[in-house]
């Protein structure tokens, strides 16, 4: 009798460990999971990822994993169709293995700026949040997604983590006389979270308004559609109002800027021609410093070289997204960890403690 109470004491104890899985092939994309790993004294899964001759995702995992909880890393890199199928063969092969729980660890979710419908388009992160559970996945770590109703779309608990405390302190911490800054939304869309960072800094907001700034909702509106054909012969239908067209403001920046340090605020920084564009409108109305902070630094294309050649003096992103081949060829990118708050979320979701204090000071608009 003590062994077989012994046995099933062991089996207990094996059922309440945790692993933490990296689900990506690429070196760069492994380094923010040995952070992780690191700060939580646990040993990165033993798995293998990778792709075959025909450019087919393989997923072996090396170890056991029924009835254990399970955390899945996986950062975006540039190809980002490969990097989904990476997340959603692994999460299949854990629970095809038994996995008792398995949470995604995805700092920044792909396909979050297709959240909303776009003429004939569709709303890719819905289908894509479909796809995760369909997979197997039953919760997710993520930060900052672009929009906050993505967590609707999800049948399972989403976790939003802030980069917001990480990169007010870096303010605080590394901009020489940041008490002679103002926060720059660099369109109204932008002006909630502005505001949050302003009133936590005791800062004054500005806000860039006008033409260059309407270019996405060009394409949504659907003003470039061609006209519905009147059929006289049948019936008319339904008469709708006349709909006035857009008349775009010229760009204008509300709020004094002039003799200040300019601090824009975003969540994305992916395509720079918009802050490019800001930066040397602040720069005309007499900023004598610009700063970027933003969560995501995806940095496509010639990003880097459109960075160093404008008028912005510092570029801040956090380690969500890899980009070390970009900060080769910028100086002015400066990267700040997040690894900490991800080990703590992972922590306190294996040991079943409150989120809350992840999220002190946090407002809804951050």
């Amino acid at each position: 009798v003590p062994k077989t109470k012994y046995h099933f004491a062991t089996m207990n104890v094996a059922k309440s460990g945790y692993r933490v899985f990296s689900a990506n092939s690429s070196a760069a994309c492994t380094e923010l999971a040995k952070k992780i790993t690191e700060r939580l004294g646990v040993e990165l899964g033993k798995s293998v990822v990778f792709q075959e001759s025909n450019r087919e995702t393989r997923v072996d995992v090396k170890e056991s994993v029924r009835g254990q909880t399970i955390f899945i890393i996986q950062t975006i890199p540039r190809d980002v169709n490969t990097a989904i199928m990476e997340l959603l063969v692994m999460a299949y092969a854990l629970k095809t293995s038994c996995a008792k729980n398995i949470i995604g660890v995805i700092p920044y979710f792909p396909y979050s700026k297709q959240c909303k419908m776009r003429k004939r388009g569709s709303i890719v992160c819905k289908l894509l949040a479909s796809m995760l559970a369909k997979a197997g996945l039953t919760h997710i770590i993520t930060m900052d997604l672009h929009q906050k109703e993505i967590q609707g779309f999800f049948s399972f608990p989403v976790d939003n983590l802030r980069a917001s405390p990480f990169l007010i302190q870096y303010i605080q911490e590394e901009i020489p006389d940041y008490r002679n800054a103002i926060i720059v939304a660099k369109s109204p869309a932008a002006a909630k979270r502005a505001q949050s960072y302003a009133e936590r800094l005791r800062l004054g907001l500005a806000v860039i308004h006008g033409e260059a700034q309407c270019s996405e909702s060009d394409m949504a509106d659907g003003r470039h559609s061609p006209p519905c054909v009147r059929n006289t012969t049948g019936h008319t239908g339904l008469e709708l109002p006349l709909m006035m067209a857009k008349e775009k403001p010229p760009i204008t920046v509300v709020g004094d800027v002039g003799g200040r340090i300019a601090i824009i605020v975003d969540d994305i920084i992916d395509d720079v021609g918009d802050f490019v564009a800001a930066a040397e409108i602040l720069k005309e109305r007499g900023a004598y410093k610009i700063y970027i902070m933003a969560t995501h630094g995806l940095l496509s294309a010639d990003a880097p070289r459109l960075i160093e050649e404008s008028a912005i003096d510092e570029v801040v992103v956090t380690n969500t997204v890899p980009h070390e081949v970009q900060k080769l060829q910028c100086p002015k990118i400066k990267t700040v960890d997040v690894s900490m708050i991800l080990a703590e979320a992972i922590r306190r979701i294996h040991n079943g403690e409150s989120m809350a204090y992840l999220f002190r000071n946090i407002t809804v608009d951050d």
